[in-house]
């Protein structure tokens, strides 16, 4: 195979997978609605979500507990041969079991439902056969319509693990929302690494303050804020009016653009500049963000706006300190 016969078979899959998910998409009626209900009523009595498959099946239903375990709806994986060997002891009549089965027909899925049954658990089916075997057992369907396999052979799951991922991810963002799971419980399941650092540290963890923090007023001379941003370690100085409300900011940046365009200009030079009060030159009205926000929100305006120093204000509008972005690979948030 040559390298453009290689990039058209990987279209190929592109288009067959994207057409499978939208015929997924355009299939999603009252059983997916049902299946929020049913998963909702299990976890107010405390059960779990056992997610069970065989072969790559497994694989997507290992992705899918973890996705729901992560984003608060508490689910386990099965494995239905261990299952059949004693992991049944795993489930609970308060539990519901979404079995994932492209055909419907697959062996070791057909032999757990009755066993599943015996524990008292209803059982929602993942497959593309609404008329399967699996189907017809099962209290709930959530058809996979998507069409052939990708595969050439249309025999390695492709098309269908793509639409049954992409179901499992619907689910889990649905109920979401079915539970009120908010930021603070996600980052309750998440607490190391960045995503867990942004979610749980506010601005007020991050920021410049005190002898790290370059803070002057609009009289203060050029020269004077930039020695403020030499001693502070800091590439701007937050300009505070008299009331300590936020008034601009003044980069270095700043400096260097105005200091080459300023020198020789009606005889001026460098000194001039220098003794000039840095409200002539500062930023105003620059963006700002509450010391009560999250490093998560941080994070955004920073690679939304391009900026590298952003000031900090309280409730009340008074600056109360500056995150600088170089300060955040430190506390391991970026």
């Amino acid at each position: 195979m040559n390298r453009q016969s290689a990039i058209e078979r990987a279209k190929q899959v592109f288009d067959i997978e994207i057409a499978g998910l939208q015929k997924t998409r355009d299939s999603l009626g009252a059983s997916f609605a049902d299946t929020i209900a049913l998963f909702s009523e299990i976890l107010t009595k405390g059960g779990l979500v056992v997610v069970t498959g065989v072969g790559k099946s497994l694989n997507v239903a290992e992705k899918m507990s973890a996705i729901f375990a992560s984003t608060g709806t508490r689910s386990i994986v099965l494995n239905p041969v261990q299952a059949m060997h004693g992991d049944l002891g795993m489930v609970a009549p308060r539990d519901v079991l979404l079995a994932l089965s492209f055909s419907g027909e697959s062996e070791e899925i057909l032999k757990l439902v009755p066993a599943i049954r015996r524990h008292g658990l209803k059982i929602v089916a993942m497959t593309g056969d609404a008329g399967s075997t699996l189907a017809t057992l099962a209290d709930i369907v959530l058809e996979i319509p998507c069409g052939a396999e990708a595969c050439p052979f249309g025999m390695a799951p492709t098309n269908s693990t793509t639409a049954m991922m992409a179901m499992g991810d619907a689910l889990a963002i649905a109920m979401i929302d079915a539970n009120r799971f908010d930021r603070e419980s996600y980052a309750l399941n998440h607490p190391a690494g960045a995503i867990g650092r942004a979610l749980i540290l506010k601005v007020s963890d991050i920021m410049r303050t005190g002898e790290r923090f370059a803070r002057v007023s609009p009289e203060t001379t050029v020269l004077d804020s930039l020695m403020a941003m030499t001693r502070a370690q800091g590439g701007s100085a937050v300009v505070a009016a008299e009331d300590g409300t936020l008034a601009g900011i003044f980069t270095d940046g700043d400096f260097r653009r105005i200091l080459s365009t300023h020198s020789g200009v009606n005889g001026s030079n460098g000194l001039d500049l220098l003794a000039q009060p840095v409200s002539a030159y500062m930023t105003r009205k620059p963006l700002f963000i509450r010391d009560d926000a999250y490093a998560a929100d941080l994070l955004k305006v920073f690679e939304r706006r391009r900026i590298d120093d952003l000031p900090v204000v309280d409730a009340a509008g008074k600056v109360v300190g500056l995150v600088d972005i170089q300060d955040l690979p430190k506390m391991k948030v970026l």
